[in-house]
């Protein structure tokens, strides 16, 4: 019998979501008895190849890749879960949400104190992806079935989640799992 599958994607944050589910430590070793690790950094499968149970999302979309990535997981995923203060609310990454993407472009790259760029040029590669005027929860792109907020949530939070799941059980988490105080 196949064992359900798992994808994850880091999207605009600081992979310390992803550090996270790595600080399951030795039950890690559990998981993958349940799971196949499928499309993530993880295990740097980079494509999805077949259908997946459970998508795992940190960060935030600030980008057009971003957005491209998200939808691929909405439609490659039974279930999609936003992990991290990033993924469910913008996080850091949205703190630019309040000036405008011209202006933040201009103090990373021409005005900042100690920028060194003589000819005054954003970069503006077409291999890089379009920059979105506002970072947008991934709730604001696709449909999320799961929200883990925190930053990051912890290992345990995860770890209680992925087990009610793949037991087909709400989640149902206590307090101090996704507490904020």
């Amino acid at each position: 019998m196949s064992k359900p599958k798992v994808a994850t994607a880091a999207l605009s944050g600081c992979f310390g979501c992803h550090m996270s589910i790595l600080d399951i430590d030795e039950r890690i070793l559990d998981l993958i008895e349940v799971v196949d690790f499928h499309k993530s950094p993880i295990n740097d499968i980079k494509t999805f190849t077949e259908r997946c149970a459970i998508g795992i999302i940190e960060g935030g979309c600030c980008n057009e890749e971003n957005v491209a990535v998200l939808q691929d997981f909405r439609k490659n995923c039974d279930i999609l879960i936003s992990f991290g203060d990033c993924a469910t609310m913008g996080g850091v990454p949205a703190l630019r949400n309040g000036i405008p993407l011209k202006e933040c472009l201009d103090e990373a790259y021409i005005d900042g104190p100690t920028v060194h760029n003589p000819n005054k040029v954003v970069p503006n590669d077409r291999e890089l992806p379009l920059l979105l005027n506002k970072v947008r929860p991934c709730q604001e792109i696709v449909k999320i079935d799961y929200s883990l907020p925190g930053c990051p949530p912890s290992a345990d939070t995860l770890w209680e989640a992925l087990n009610a799941l793949l037991a087909d059980k709400p989640v149902d988490l206590p307090y101090e799992l996704i507490k904020f105080d």
